[in-house]
Order: C-alpha cells, then structure tokens, then sequence
C-alpha cells in the first residue's frame, strides 16, 4: 500500500533559519531545480517518516505577501496557486516582530498554516521569553519551538504539520486585523462584491483578497483578470472607486494606512506573548559587528579572508590533486599496457582519460572552495562582505546587494545571475549581470593553478588572488563604465538586514559544498569528455603527417646509443641513472613528436590562423586554440592544453611542458588575465539570456567581456615587456 503524501512548504523571512531546517529534515535527499516558468531555483526533498511520504519544498525568502522581487513572486504564487497541504511559517524567534509581518498575513490566506519560532536558543540568549500557547491562541495557530542548527524540535514540527494536514479544512480565524473604520467598510463592501461575483467561490480568500486590491497589488490585480475575465474586471473597478475614495478621507495611500494598522496588530500580539529581560544578554553578533564591520579595519580583513580563503584552496587542495593525479597515472599505465596499439587505444588514453583526467584532479580545489563560501553564507559573514562593499559599489551606481551575487560568482556565474532576482530595480539587475561574468568562477580556477604553479612556485596562491581582485577591480570600472552611458540612473537606497552571526553546522556546510560541486562533476561525464573528444580529434587527424625529421630512426638511435653504455656498466647505481636518462631522452623524443604532429593537425591549423589575434597578449598558437575551447566550458581549455602540449596534469609534465615552449612567466600571467575577463562559457551566455529576456544583452556581454580582456591583458603584457619583467 502506497503511503499517503503530503506537500509542506517552508516560508519565511530570509535569514529566519528556513533552509537551515530544510536540510535537517531531508539531509541529502533533496534535488534542485527551477519553477515552471521561472529560472528561480527551487529545493525539494522528499522523505518517509510517520507513514508519510512528504516532500519539503524550500520557497525563497519573503517579508510580506506583496513581492518586489522575482523570488518574492514565486514564494507567494507557490503558496496562493501550488496548494500545498500544509504551510510552515518558519519565524525568527529573536525578532518575533519583524516576522509576524508576514505570518499574520499567511493566516488569512486559504491554506493550513503552522508556526515554527525557530532560534529559540538565540532568543533565550537576548533575554526574550515567549509564550508560546498564548501566541497559539491569540493567532489561532499551532506553534513549535525550533533549533534548526542543532536539530531541536525538527520531529515535532513534522508530527504537528502531519496532524494539521489531516484537519478538517482550513480554520476560520476569528482575531483579524482591525484596520481603521474607513478602510474597514471599505474591505467588507469590495468582499461582499467578490463573492457576488465569483458565485460564492472567490480565486482567493474574499477578505485577503479585497485587501490587497485596496493596496493595489499588481500580481493579485493581473491574476483576477486572467481567471475572471470581465468579472474580474469589474472588481477591479470597484477596487479603484474604493481606493481613490480612502485616499481622500484617509489624505493618504490607503496601503500605507494599512501597513501602519498590522504593524499596531502585531505590536499588541508581541505585548502579550513576549518578555525581554532586563537583565539582557551581551549581543554577540553586534560586538563582533564592531571589529568585522568597523570604518577602517572591515575592509581589510575581509580582503584578508578572500586573500585566506584562495591560499587555503592552492595549499590544501594541492595534496589530494597529488593522489587523484596518481590514480590517473596507474589507470592509464594499465591501460597501456593492456591494449594493443589502435586509434581507439589513442582516443581512450591521449584523448578521454587525459582530457578528462586533466580536470577531474582539480576536484578538491573546488570542493574546498565551495566550502569556504558555504561558511561565509552560514555564519552570516555574506551581509556584512555586501555591507563593506556598499561605498565601493556605489561608485558604479549600484548598492552592497549587488555585491552578494558578484561574490557568489566565486563559486559559479550561473546561479549568481540568477541570484539578481532579488534587485527591485531592473537597470541594477542588468548591470550586476553584465559585471557578474568578470568574478573569476571556480571554472577558470584549474587553469590559474596550472599556470600559476608552473611559473610562480610558492607565490602561487598570492598571484591567483591578485587575478581575483583585478576582477573586481575591472568589474567596478565596467560597471562606471555601463552605469555612465548605456544604463543610467539613480542610485539605489542600500537597506538589508544583518542576521545574527551563527556557528554553521558541519552538515549543512558539506551539503552546500556538495550541491555545488556537483555540477562541476557533471560537466566531467558531459561537456568536457565531448570537448576532449573533438579536441583529441582535430589534434590526431590527418594521421599522414610529413615530419621534419625521423623520429623512429633518432629514437632507435638512443636506443642504441645507451645500450652500448649499459653493457659496459657494471654497478646497479650506474645503470639505473643511464636506464633513468634513456626514458627522458625518449619521452623527450615523443613529446617533440607529438609537438609537431598537433602542430600540423587540424586543430594547429585553427591556431595558426587565430595566433596573430593573441601573440601581442603573448599567447602562443596552441593557447589561442585553449582559449577558444574555454568558450564551451572554462575546465576544457586545461585538457585542451594538455592534449596539444602532449603532456597531462597529473604527472606534473603539462607544467613542464608549458615552461619548455617558450611561454614566461609575463606570458602566463597575460593569459591568466584573459581567461578570467573573456566571453564566459555558454552555460553563463544562456543564463545571461534567460535573465535580461534579451539576444542584444547576450551579444553585447559577448563582445564587450572579449574587448576588455584583449585590452587589459595587452596592457598587462606589453607593459611588462616594456618594464623589463619576463
């Protein structure tokens, strides 16, 4: 017998702790993906407990039931239009006012509402008691105390959403909120004229309904004339007699005289369920805030934590790349050894396993990066980075909430541009989307190691933090750039709250890493291994290569050489240095073959005639065919080097590879620099798409990323050149 399911929804303010209890009710069984309709990314996860099979849905962060935001308008669609069988309020027990805003409008919609005041730990802290059974009666709705972060009362809030569900329809609450009288008849006269007109069977709940109209809520306004038609219309035209008629008496919008009423309805709740010692405790968050976030020394130590967080990915992450690498090299000597020479033997050790071998080693730097920017979300640090960087951003005429997605875009540029969904103004979006690209993502961070580590030794890790922030930097003056001529306007008022600092549970850290990452893992079974396959193809054909000299023959001459030298030598130590010197002048030997039969390929072809655009940025002609892969997908342009320099990551030998062609260490650092501002991979090119609803934003970052990063990094080379740096 199939178990019965049932769909809850966790709402709430941001920062109230809804995601946090998300992952104590499902862990890892969830699964990520996007409203219908909408590239808002949506969490779900489905358990069996109780007898139940309930799926959890994660809706985004809300402070009322009127959206500005994108994911403000999917939170409440969800909630008026998805049904779910039970909604579960998740409230921030330490600012119970702020979160009753929303909680006491979710009463008045048609659905069964459960309240979780979650944090009750941080709320005892402050000194602030709350009756809870009289916060249940006065609303009319169960409440359970919670501790996502430590899993406290996580099975009785699933028990009381489960009991809830089996209810019999949705409660009629009697305590509502008492708006002046004016206002009053007004919102029982526009109800009364909804059910006339809907026979009895209003889309929403009458009451809601009516309210919302006489604050002029567009959404609610467009749905009543799509389901309606010219029913709908008419109450609309009822709504607008209303309002104009309030705003006359009142000689005020009516939505600002209502917001003034619940806010007093709440203030009378919190008067009598709520206590706050006056013995309060110390709070913690705004000491720290004093040092984090201080005039002078905020901004340096959150340069300091980015520079930590990159040189704990190069160091850490440099012992199990060493391990991974080493597993690669024993499965590829297997296979060598235990396939006969083919073209597929070459296309599964040269081109797969190299290509894709070449990436996958750089796993643990990008796991160890998502990490730490997991810890930055979950102990509250992002607010107070996007509240450091509010003057800077300001001088491009955005505000610090632009910055949120920009550092997001650490990790990946994709869900950092969706992330603009939560910018009101439409011109901020588009410009925090076209700047979004120039924060080097996680994509580019493999090939920063391999040139990095090649050419700046123990420096490496301070020299790929300089490559970040000249992201910043050219991001900042874009953005001047673009606000100044394409997207004027005014800037925006920064207002975004601080929430507590909180330890961040081990779980929840691995689970973010976790869902991040695997998009990275994806890309090895997809994109890079097609990519590794074209470009092990156009590198191997045509196989009827004129070479400038007879490999065989010199090969066979070492042989020979070195033969007759192992026959005269009579000590172990002797011979093994002549065995050692023999495979080295052979490896060097197929590394020049191989060298010139890339260069003679197809894909040397393209280089050739694409090296004239990069030799002024010092780029030879196999990084001019790297750097066109990238356009695909950013890990490529690593295999692509390793297949045209016939050499793999995991030996080590790309990096000597790379040092034996000529490239400097100005030369490395030139195409760092374009790696990291040219035209983002087509998975950011597509999303740049979906997000502006516009080809002509698309093909203008396209264009405009390109030109910037040939320009910066001719400056960068030529400069150095002209400065005697090599």
């Amino acid at each position: 017998m199939q178990p019965k399911t049932l769909t809850i929804a966790l709402a709430g303010n941001p920062n109230s702790g809804k995601t946090t209890i998300f992952n104590a009710i499902t862990g890892t069984r969830q699964k990520v993906g996007n409203w219908p309709g909408v590239t808002v990314e949506k969490k779900e996860g489905v358990i069996h407990k109780y007898g139940y099979e309930l799926k959890i849905v994660d809706l985004p962060g809300t402070y009322s039931l009127t959206p500005f935001s994108i994911e403000e308008i999917v939170a409440r669609d969800f909630l008026l239009e998805g049904k779910p069988d039970v909604v579960i309020d998740i409230i921030d027990a330490s600012n119970l006012e702020r979160s009753l805003y929303l909680a006491s409008q979710m009463r008045e919609i048609d659905c069964r509402v459960l309240f979780a005041l979650n944090m009750a730990d941080l709320a005892r802290k402050r000194g602030v008691r709350i009756d809870t059974d009289k916060l249940s009666e006065i609303l009319e709705v169960p409440v359970v105390f919670t501790v996502g972060n430590k899993n406290e009362g996580i099975d009785a809030l699933l028990k009381k959403a489960i009991e809830l569900s089996e209810s019999d329809g949705v409660p009629m609450r009697k305590r509502q909120v008492e708006y002046t009288r004016d206002i009053e008849a007004a919102v029982s006269k526009l109800q009364d004229f909804i059910e006339k007109k809907s026979d009895g069977q209003p889309v929403y709940n009458s009451r809601w309904t009516a309210a919302k109209l006489l604050e002029n809520d567009k959404i609610i306004r467009g749905h009543l004339l799509k389901k309606m038609g010219d029913a709908g219309q008419k109450i609309l035209w009822t709504a607008e007699d209303e309002r104009e008629r309030l705003a006359e008496i009142l000689d005020d919008d009516p939505e600002i005289v209502m917001t003034d009423e619940r806010y007093s309805f709440i203030e009378s709740i919190t008067q009598e369920v709520m206590v706050v010692s006056a013995e309060k405790q110390v709070d913690v968050s705004r000491n720290i805030d004093m040092i984090l976030t201080h005039r002078f020394l905020g901004f340096p130590i959150f340069v300091f934590f980015i520079w930590a967080m990159f040189q704990t990915t190069f160091s850490f992450g440099h012992y199990p790349m060493d391990w991974i690498g080493a597993g690669i090299k024993v499965f590829s000597a297997f296979l060598e050894q235990s396939m006969s020479d083919s073209l597929f033997k070459d296309l599964l050790i040269n081109g797969i396993v190299a290509g894709v071998g070449s990436v996958v080693v750089f796993l643990p730097n990008i796991l160890i990066l998502f990490f730490c920017i997991a810890i930055f979300e979950d102990t509250g640090y992002m607010a107070r980075a996007a509240f450091l960087m509010d003057r800077i951003m300001h001088l491009i005429g955005l505000h610090g909430k632009s910055f949120i997605p920009m550092l997001m875009g650490f990790g990946c540029n994709v869900p950092a541009i969706m992330a603009t969904r939560t910018l009101e103004s439409e011109k901020d979006r588009i410009l925090t989307i076209l700047i979004t690209p120039f924060m080097s993502c996680s994509a580019r961070l493999p090939v920063y190691i391999i040139l990095a580590g090649a050419f700046f030794g123990a420096q490496a890790g301070t020299v790929i933090f300089a490559i970040y922030l000249v992201g910043i930097l050219v991001s900042i003056l874009s953005g001047r750039l673009l606000r100044s001529t394409l997207l004027k306007g005014i800037d925006a008022p920064f207002v975004m709250e601080m929430p507590p600092y909180r330890v961040p549970m081990l779980k929840n850290l691995i689970i973010h890493m976790w869902d991040r990452s695997k998009m990275f893992l994806k890309k090895m079974g997809g994109v890079i291994l097609i990519g590794s396959v074209v470009v092990w193809t156009l590198s191997s054909f045509p196989r009827n290569v004129n070479y400038s000299k007879d490999y065989d023959a010199k090969a066979a001459q070492i042989e020979k050489t070195y033969q007759t030298q192992l026959m005269i030598r009579i000590d172990d130590s002797g011979r093994r240095q002549l065995e050692k010197e023999k495979a080295d002048a052979l490896a060097e030997m197929s590394l020049q073959k191989k060298a010139e039969q890339a260069e003679k390929s197809y894909m040397g072809h393209i280089g050739k005639f694409v090296a004239p655009f990069f030799a002024p940025i010092g780029i030879d002609w196999r990084g001019s065919v790297a750097l066109l892969s990238g356009f695909v997908a950013k890990e490529i342009v690593v295999s692509t080097m390793g297949v045209l320099y016939a050499a793999d990551e995991e030996t080590g030998a790309l990096k000597n590879a790379l040092r034996a062609s000529g490239m400097t260490s100005l030369g490395a650092f030139s195409m760092m620099i374009f790696v990291l501002l040219y035209v983002p991979c087509l998975a950011t090119v597509a999303v740049i798409r979906r997000e502006t609803n516009s080809f002509k934003w698309m093909f203008f970052n396209i264009g405009y990323s390109t030109a910037v990063a040939w320009i910066v990094s001719f400056c960068v080379y030529q400069g150095g050149k002209w400065m005697g740096m090599s």
